[in-house]
């Protein structure tokens, strides 16, 4: 067998180059991302999701509000970093007040505060980091929150690991989680208990109803990264708010950036209509590829059969009057140069595959 080492290593560099691409395309490094598959990603919430039994949406636009029934969907907002206009504002409320059920987790950020005042909830985010020198996986910055109340979203949670959290001011809302006595807001930063802080127990996560639906405010949105969602409670937890509906919604409209990939295949997905252009375009270039194959291969049948002088053999009427098919004729003469070590039979072999398996004889 004939092998182009150059151009196996060409085909292989650029097989090589178009998955690196591939995957670059398809994944991002954005913390928190349902596309990272880093430790700070959230790529394992989509199979939490799947595992509790739900659909699972990843959506960029708050448009998919409009679709979902309320009353079968959980929509989870994993600290907004852009601000949401008043028409998404409103649409996030209506999905509520219809009786749908959304997650807001953030930290230190202000766009978790803007949508919970938005969706008229009372609850908020403090926004000072947590620590607690007694009770904590690792470091006191990563709380072990185990005051837990009796509650269907914490049924099998006997603590929430945190990761460089921040608590939640309750309002009106029900506490469903809260720090250790030994809990306190490192308002300077200095990772040190100084006098002018408090140590009590501080909630880390709340649930309110808003007029048909209700609102789950977490104060760690770190609580459900792939570093953390295997932590003691925290896939309990997840799985409870993920699970207590049909149909979750992974908003990432205003949130790290979708890799252009995966953003393609919503796209598709969003619009059949580009689908089917792509579709059609690729068929399209399949079919000009393999014209282009075979006009290259007739091009070279034909000149190698005048070179080896085929008897009756014309090359200008060839293509003024034999149309786009090839001859037994120019096809050996063809073989014979490319491929002189061939034998007699297997270049026949090649022939009756090429042209079909009735060539005729005298054809040849």
């Amino acid at each position: 067998m004939d092998v182009n080492y150059p151009r196996t290593l060409l085909a292989v560099l650029a097989v090589a180059v178009v998955l690196a691409t591939a995957v670059g395309a398809s994944t991002s490094g954005a913390a928190f991302s349902a596309y990272n598959p880093a430790w700070d990603g959230a790529s394992d919430l989509r199979g939490v999701a799947t595992d509790a039994g739900a659909e699972v949406d990843l959506i960029r636009n708050t448009s998919a509000y409009d679709g979902a029934d309320p009353n079968d969907t959980v929509a989870v907002v994993l600290s907004p970093d852009r601000p949401y206009t008043p028409g998404e504002y409103a649409r996030l409320r209506s999905f509520v007040r219809a009786g749908g059920t959304i997650l807001v987790a953030e930290d230190f950020g202000p766009g978790g505060n803007g949508l919970l005042e938005a969706l008229n909830a009372s609850a908020r985010f403090d926004g000072g980091p947590l620590r607690d020198e007694r009770n904590y996986y690792r470091a006191p910055a990563l709380p072990e929150a185990g005051n837990v109340s009796d509650h269907p979203l914490t049924d099998g949670v006997e603590t929430l690991t945190l990761n460089y959290g921040t608590p939640v001011e309750p309002g009106n809302a029900t506490v469903l989680v809260r720090t250790s006595e030994y809990g306190y807001v490192d308002r300077n930063r200095n990772e040190d208990l100084d006098d002018s802080e408090t140590l009590r127990s501080y909630p880390v996560a709340t649930v309110e109803p808003v007029g048909e639906g209700r609102v789950v405010a977490v104060g760690d949105p770190s609580l459900l990264i792939n570093a953390m969602i295997d932590r003691e409670g925290n896939r309990a937890f997840a799985t409870n708010v993920l699970g207590s509906r049909e149909r979750v919604l992974l908003d990432y409209s205003h949130t790290a950036r979708i890799p252009p990939l995966s953003l393609a295949l919503l796209v598709l997905r969003e619009t059949p209509l580009a689908g089917a252009l792509l579709g059609a375009v690729g068929i399209g270039a399949i079919g000009l590829w393999v014209r282009g194959d075979v006009d290259a291969l007739r091009e070279g049948a034909r000149n190698a059969a005048g070179r080896a002088g085929v008897p009756g053999f014309d090359a200008a009427a060839s293509d003024r009057d034999r149309g786009p098919g090839l001859s037994a004729s120019e096809l050996r003469a063809y073989l014979a140069e490319r491929h002189p070590e061939w034998e007699d039979e297997r270049v026949e072999r090649v022939i009756r595959g090429v042209l079909g398996a009735d060539t005729e004889d005298g054809d040849r």
